[in-house]
């Protein structure tokens, strides 16, 4: 047992590591940001509930969005420059955040609407996250031998969760102690440090040099290369679907528990829940769901995140809440992983980052579509109709919706196209 653990350990260079332990710090920092955000906007800064889970959305949906051209310029100048770049920035993002009615912008707000001046604000973390995500992930599958690569991007997933467990605790804890402008400055901190780090420890990986070295015309191609695979280019717009109805945990949940459950509930800590689940029982429910083809898996667990948020309105609580997002957990243990591992195999060598970029593609779309459409029906069926219930009902039938289009996506467009099984029964599809 030790040697093969020992030797599996040997399939990992030292970039891999460092790249993902400053995961960790990143998305510790992006989650405090984003529990915290909504009720930010709501009620520190007095946005509309609509109007604020739409500019959350547009916070949650340009840093994934943006990663498609991250995903570019990182194969371009080398993750090192990329990842030292995106921690610096995340640190002037992030602080301007907290600032957004910080006495000092105030001539600023004198001239520019509080609602466009909080958009800007909110797209600049995009800046840094767009060249973290892609160098991270593209890290992760050029520091792994093919033989660990799987367990590669189960680690990557891994810290994601532990940052992302830490990020609404921290916010949480700090809730009763500290305003909350004042997470948006712990985070800044957070993300210095990994700059600090990235620049003394963080190497490029080996087989990365070449890619450093393409031209922007090389890079443009390989970009029109992935636009030019129809089949890829409409999946990762169905999958988009599970992407909005999983983010209305951040972007109308702690909105809906603070009018119509419970105002005094501190949802930061609620939110721990879904990451605390991943972290806790993924290797177990990926071990039961080894068996399932890649695709198989984002069917089934789009299929159980769709059907968690039904769980609300059965019995608004702030228990029933915390039920509805380990459900949602669960869905997402099952399809994240697979989902990564199933981009990867696309990729051809040398253009990794680009391919993980649009990868991220179907979260921007998710958050920054479902920023509205939670919006439109906290707005509808909470503030205009009272039947805030109706809200949830109408999320899990975006999810069904979705879960349908992705098995006859399977069954026709992806079955037509070329497809074979590695001899370790992976699927591998070749555009």
């Amino acid at each position: 047992m030790q040697q093969r653990l020992s030797s599996t350990l040997k399939g990992f260079d030292r970039p891999f590591w460092v790249a993902n332990v400053s995961e960790i710090f990143e998305r510790l920092s992006y989650y405090a940001v984003f529990s915290t955000l909504a009720l930010y906007l709501n009620q520190t800064l007095g946005f509309p509930s609509a109007q604020a889970a739409g500019l959350s959305g547009i916070f949650g949906g340009a840093v994934w969005v943006m990663a498609i051209f991250g995903g570019a310029l990182a194969d371009r100048i080398g993750f090192r420059r990329a990842l030292s770049s995106a921690y610096f920035i995340l640190t002037c993002a992030y602080f301007l955040v907290g600032s957004i009615g910080a006495p000092w912008l105030a001539p600023v707000r004198a001239v520019i609407p509080l609602p466009l001046l909080a958009g800007i604000i909110l797209f600049l973390p995009a800046l840094g996250v767009a060249l973290v995500k892609p160098s991270v992930v593209g890290t992760t599958a050029r520091a792994s031998k093919e033989s660990v690569r799987s367990i590669g991007y189960a680690i990557y997933y891994t810290m994601v969760n532990i940052g992302s467990t830490l990020g609404p605790f921290l916010a949480g804890w700090l809730h009763s102690r500290l305003p909350a402008q004042d997470v948006f400055m712990i985070a800044a901190c957070s993300v210095f440090l990994m700059f600090i780090v990235v620049l003394v420890f963080f190497r490029e990986p080996r087989t990365g040099a070449a890619s450093s070295s393409k031209s922007l015309a090389q890079t443009g191609r390989d970009f029109l290369t992935v636009l030019s695979n129809g089949r890829f280019v409409l999946f990762l717009l169905i999958f988009s679907g599970y992407w909005i109805v999983y983010w209305q945990q951040y972007l109308i949940l702690p909105i809906y528990i603070n009018q119509y459950v419970d105002k005094n509930a501190n949802t930061a800590l609620i939110l721990i829940t879904d990451p605390l689940i991943v972290i806790t029982l993924t290797v177990a429910i990926n071990t039961f769901t080894r068996a399932m083809r890649p695709f198989q898996a984002l069917v089934v667990g789009t299929l159980i995140t769709s059907v968690a948020w039904l769980l609300i309105p059965a019995h608004p609580s702030v228990l029933m809440a915390v039920l509805s997002l380990a459900v949602v957990a669960i869905g997402e243990i099952v399809q994240s992983p697979r989902y990564y591992e199933y981009i990867s195999r696309l990729a051809p060598e040398g253009q990794q980052g680009t391919y993980m970029g649009f990868a991220f593609l179907p979260i921007g779309i998710g958050s920054l579509a479902g920023g509205w459409f939670g919006g439109t029906l906290l707005s509808r069926f909470g503030e205009g109709s009272h039947q805030p219930s109706m809200i949830w009902l109408v999320i899990t039938g975006t999810g069904l919706l979705t879960t349908v289009l992705l098995w006859l996506y399977d069954r026709y467009a992806l079955r037509a196209g070329v497809a074979q099984v590695t001899p370790a029964g992976t699927e591998q599809v070749v555009p």
